[in-house]
């Protein structure tokens, strides 16, 4: 029993006598490491701002410009309480006056200008996609600016009252969407662009 305590302490001594060994020094590893193959085949993307390499044409980028005239000119009626309002904001439409005035003076303009648009525009594959896009937003618009005056003739506000102040405020601000998607959709079209507008995308393109 000692010879056995005995080899344990002898076995203790020879485990602490050991020498430790001594740690490996510390070398920082670099966080990206490239081979030589790597560095030769590293490739920086660019950055594009154009997502359509083909420039759209110019007959084209026209005839979007001037499908989107139907809705303008049919909401001008909606601007008459602001032009009344504001004497000055009518100075900046007297340009296009004459061209108003013109496409009220064919008797049935607006229903000869619809279903031209539609028909020999949007429905005719010959045209791009981009034309048939924007013609039918153009279409989309000019429709969506008919169910107020259903709306007006259904309920008849009157001549004064709530009622009268609550028409007033949504032909401005109908004029006003509607003049802002024009602006916008020419200056689109314009720059070759794809106009996007609110609440007529979806549905255009669902029609294309």
């Amino acid at each position: 029993m000692m010879a056995s305590a005995g080899n344990g302490i002898l076995r203790s001594c020879l485990v602490t006598a050991r020498p430790k060994p001594k740690p490996k020094p510390f070398v920082p590893r670099p966080f990206l490491q490239m081979t030589p193959k790597s560095k030769s085949t590293l490739v920086i993307p660019r950055m594009s701002y154009n997502s359509d390499p083909t420039p759209t044409p110019a007959t084209d980028r026209l005839i979007s410009v001037v499908s989107y005239t139907l809705p303008f000119f049919n909401s001008l009626h909606y601007g008459r309480y602001l032009f009344l309002q504001f004497p000055n904001l009518g100075i900046l439409f007297d340009p296009i006056l004459p061209l108003v005035t013109l496409y009220r003076s064919i008797p049935y303009s607006s229903f000869v200008a619809f279903f031209a648009l539609y028909l020999g525009v949007v429905r005719n594959p010959s045209f791009s996609r981009y034309v048939r896009f924007n013609s039918m937003q153009a279409v989309t618009l000019d429709v969506l600016l008919v169910l107020p005056l259903l709306l007006q003739r259904i309920f008849t506000p009157g001549r004064s009252g709530l009622g009268f102040r609550l028409m007033v405020s949504a032909h401005n601000l109908l004029f006003l969407f509607t003049l802002a998607c024009f602006l916008y959709s020419v200056a689109s079209c314009v720059l070759g662009r794809t106009p996007h507008l609110p609440f007529v995308a979806d549905a255009a393109s669902r029609q294309i």
